[in-house]
């Protein structure tokens, strides 16, 4: 049984693939292809945008979608995951989607079930379909990204999606920049900056990442006001340069990014959302039918 963890757990051609299904998908061509499967959402932190999104995708294509409540779960009661896991998947479903707030959990239940499990998030390690659909919305718009330069800005040491980029969009054959303050910057090969006015010049796109402040202590910035002053992506910023902006979501506003330039658009935030549905689709079909 294959299982999504990191993006790696997919060959470059198993994504070309993948990204041709969600082309089609996006266009409306699918049929229910996965009627009389059932898919279990198991999410320990809260989301919106990936939860929703892999609930549509499954039920686009005819899939039975499960629930569960982790605060009314057994987990409350002092089962331990593997054991949540293990029960769950003694029912028969055909694919689990993880979320945890801990690095390795979707991993470590992958050895213990004949279900997929599909990581949604593990703490700061992988968060593979985002940086899939990320990869798809940059070629939806560029063609080939080979050679493409994008700038990932904001707390990249504690976050998950731009681990899962700089893998996929570096063998891809784009050149990935870290922008970020020291203190939220990662030791790495790629080339970093503190100082986004520096690339401004050299890049196609910039993801800015969301500002994570249930990640780590107030003393890694005195306010988001003052990182803000520092790594917020602007209309000032950015000007009238040929520059497409992307961010995982949820977006803080004037933070991340500024409000003039979220209805600009260059601003690919929403295509990302649309695009994520496609994405899982496509997944969910790599995976289970």
């Amino acid at each position: 049984m294959k299982h999504l963890i990191r993006t790696d757990d997919f060959t470059s051609q198993e994504i070309e693939e993948i990204l041709a299904d969600a082309k089609k998908f996006s266009d409306g061509r699918f049929d229910r292809i996965l009627q009389d499967k059932i898919i279990i959402t198991l999410f320990f932190e809260n989301s919106t945008r990936t939860r929703s999104s892999f609930e549509i995708a499954a039920k686009r294509l005819g899939a039975e979608m499960v629930h569960l409540d982790v605060a009314k779960s057994s987990t409350a009661k002092g089962e331990t995951l593997v054991d949540t896991a293990m029960n769950l998947d003694a029912m028969g479903p055909h694919a689990i989607i993880v979320r945890h707030q801990n690095s390795g959990v979707p991993k470590i239940l992958s050895d213990y079930t004949n279900a997929s499990i599909i990581n949604a998030g593990d703490g700061a390690h992988a968060h593979p379909t985002q940086a899939l659909l990320d990869l798809y919305t940059l070629r939806e718009h560029f063609g080939d990204v080979k050679g493409k330069k994008i700038a990932i800005v904001g707390d990249i040491k504690n976050s998950r999606v731009a681990n899962s980029n700089i893998e996929l969009l570096t063998r891809f054959g784009m050149e990935v920049i870290l922008v970020a303050p020291p203190q939220f910057l990662p030791k790495t090969m790629l080339r970093t900056t503190h100082y986004i006015k520096e690339i401004i010049d050299q890049v196609d796109a910039i993801m800015s990442l969301r500002t994570q402040t249930e990640r780590h202590s107030s003393q890694n910035y005195a306010s988001l006001k003052d990182y803000a002053s520092d790594f917020c992506i602007t209309s000032e910023l950015v000007g009238e340069r040929d520059i497409i902006l992307l961010h995982p979501g949820p977006v803080h506003r004037n933070v991340d990014i500024c409000d003039a330039l979220l209805a600009d658009k260059r601003c690919k935030v929403l295509e990302q959302v649309t695009n994520g549905v496609s994405i899982r689709m496509a997944i969910l079909k790599k995976l289970i039918s």
